[in-house]
């Protein structure tokens, strides 16, 4: 019986972007059904009192999230193939940490055309046509984990963590132990967190 994966993600995020590739090797070597919904780290941040750069990142991240909400609602099997090409663009692209509201917009564009989606999608990425969309998937991930978290989050079984945040993408049989091993703390419902000081940046 396959083992249910839920994977909240946003797609700007480099951090949870090496995790989903772990998560496409893991399904390579164990039998997994994956289920991926979008969250914002715009919306986690909405009233922080953050630094100016951070803030103008945010902006930028509310285009490519406000799509991946409508995709989900519209034609949710089409997530993970389109996640997976606006991902790439953004990081082995080298295209990431855009600042300001549309930095996206070409990528946004260019992956609904590569993906076969419709274009239309991309004008949701400047209105607020698709925020109630985009919040109530985002609610879904801090209803299963919490607030104190970033992206991305993961539910395996009936828990939820935020993590597990990598560096490097594990691979074969590498990365079905590092899967096997999340599945065994997050079987303990008194186990919450793990953590240590990150000393090299996504090594994409």
């Amino acid at each position: 019986m396959s083992e249910k994966v839920t994977f909240w993600f946003d797609a700007a995020c480099p951090f949870c972007w090496q995790t989903s590739r772990w998560i496409k090797e893991v399904e390579k070597v164990r039998d997994i059904e994956v289920e991926w919904v979008p969250m914002s780290l715009s919306v986690l941040n909405e009233g922080a009192d953050v630094p100016e750069d951070y803030a103008e990142a945010m902006e930028a991240n509310w285009g490519p999230a406000r799509v991946f909400a409508k995709v989900k609602q519209e034609k949710p099997e089409a997530v993970d193939n389109l996640y997976t090409i606006m991902g790439t663009a953004i990081h082995p692209g080298h295209n990431g940490a855009r600042k300001g509201y549309g930095a996206y917009d070409d990528i946004i564009a260019a992956s609904l055309e590569e993906a076969g989606l419709p274009a239309t999608y991309a004008e949701v990425a400047n209105s607020e046509e698709a925020d109630d969309l985009l919040r109530g998937y985002h609610a879904t991930a801090m209803d299963a984990v919490g607030d104190d978290v970033g992206t991305p989050v993961l539910k395996l079984g009936d828990t939820a963590f935020f993590g597990p945040v990598i560096t490097r993408v594990l691979t074969g049989e590498e990365a079905g132990k590092l899967f096997d091993a999340s599945v065994g703390v997050a079987s303990y419902p008194y186990f919450f967190e793990l953590k240590r000081s990150r000393t090299e940046a996504p090594q994409v």
